[in-house]
């Protein structure tokens, strides 16, 4: 008898080993939903000309030093007025919940920079949220 009921309670943890796993997988695919959206805007009162471009990127930001990997990317090509709506698509495997990342925006016309994002802007990890609005300023 003993001998089945440490067999019983060997299987009965390894089965609860593979529900607490799977149910981490279904946690971590939901909290890294493998979008991060939001738009990009600026204060001044000025139209962009149609043949402006505004580039936004997620980056992994946790280190200091080194260049920040990407993540994911997205290109707007004539975008109308702000504010501009994105969407930029990432793997969540990519994705660490104990690493920083960040949206950035650039807004150029030909090979112009116009505008940039200058302040950190986090989501996703540690409480950040998966949209955010990016205001650019003016390059001088």
């Amino acid at each position: 008898m003993p001998r089945i009921f440490k067999a019983l309670t060997t299987a009965a943890l390894a089965l609860m080993a593979v529900i607490g796993s799977q149910a981490m997988a279904a946690e971590y695919e939901t909290a890294y939903s493998g979008v991060v959206s939001g738009t990009v805007t600026y204060l001044q009162r000025i139209a962009l000309t149609p043949d402006a471009t505004v580039f936004v990127q997620l980056r992994d930001v946790s280190r200091m030093d080194v260049p920040a990997p990407l993540i994911g990317e997205t290109r707007i090509e004539s975008p109308g007025q702000v504010p501009i709506p994105f969407e930029i698509t990432y793997d969540p495997k990519e994705i660490d919940p104990r690493f920083t990342y960040s949206v950035s925006a650039q807004i150029l016309r030909g090979d112009k920079l116009l505008f940039v994002s200058d302040t950190v802007y986090p989501v996703i990890t540690r409480d950040n949220p998966g949209t955010v609005e990016v205001v650019v300023r003016p390059v001088r």
